[in-house]
């Protein structure tokens, strides 16, 4: 609740559109993560329905990089939403797809994407979960470069709409370190991709058949 004045003393307004509740996960808290989770889910998930039923908010979830994290909360509360970063990509989507994805779109959840170039690595850079790419990760992306080259497409645009196109997205987040990315994501969110593109990265197996594709 400290956290939550100290937020609207700030910003100097009387309400927040959204609040995530932080990395209750694996990759912060190790093997005592679902004690950390359990936590959140009986202190700051009942304090933030409350503030979202007085109007002090509009909106809360988990800001993650896990899936599993989102589902327990799908089951245990009654969130809006969740930030949720790498785990919905060209290069990570399928765990996100058997549960996540479905029950968020059927519940009119929205949820927001987080590291749709998965640090860098589907946008030129080397980097893959916030480390040095493994050999097996960058020959995937030369192999979506290859098919994305085939079809005159930038595989940052692919990556973007991608991640877009599920039913379940309300955003992306893919960084802009400078004003200028602003726009060129903003582009390569809106460029033209044929639709045999997204049929020939199916048929090689680098996204599920039962993923959602931008409509042409």
């Amino acid at each position: 609740m400290r956290s939550i004045e100290d937020s609207l003393k700030r910003l100097r307004t009387d309400h927040l559109d959204c609040v995530w509740i932080h990395d209750p996960a694996v990759d912060f808290h190790g093997e005592q993560w679902r004690d950390v989770f359990d936590i959140a889910m009986s202190g700051a998930a009942k304090a933030l329905t409350r503030l979202r039923e007085e109007g002090v908010i509009k909106a809360w979830g988990l800001g993650v990089n896990r899936v599993e994290p989102c589902e327990l909360a799908l089951e245990q509360a009654d969130p809006d939403g969740f930030l949720l970063a790498g785990r919905y990509t060209l290069l990570d989507h399928t765990a996100a797809l058997e549960k996540l994805m479905p029950a968020s779109a059927e519940r009119g959840l929205g949820i927001v994407v987080g590291g749709p170039y998965n640090s860098g690595l589907l946008a030129g850079g080397t980097h893959y979960e916030y480390q040095k790419a493994p050999q097996a990760m960058i020959e995937r992306v030369e192999q979506i470069k290859s098919i994305c080259a085939r079809f005159g497409a930038d595989i940052r645009a692919v990556a973007l709409q991608f991640s877009l196109a599920h039913p379940a997205v309300a955003g992306v987040i893919p960084g802009a370190s400078r004003p200028e990315r602003i726009a060129e994501n903003q582009a390569l969110a809106t460029q033209a991709i044929p639709g045999e593109l997204w049929n020939e990265l199916k048929s090689a197996g680098v996204i599920s058949g039962n993923a959602p594709t931008p409509r042409v």
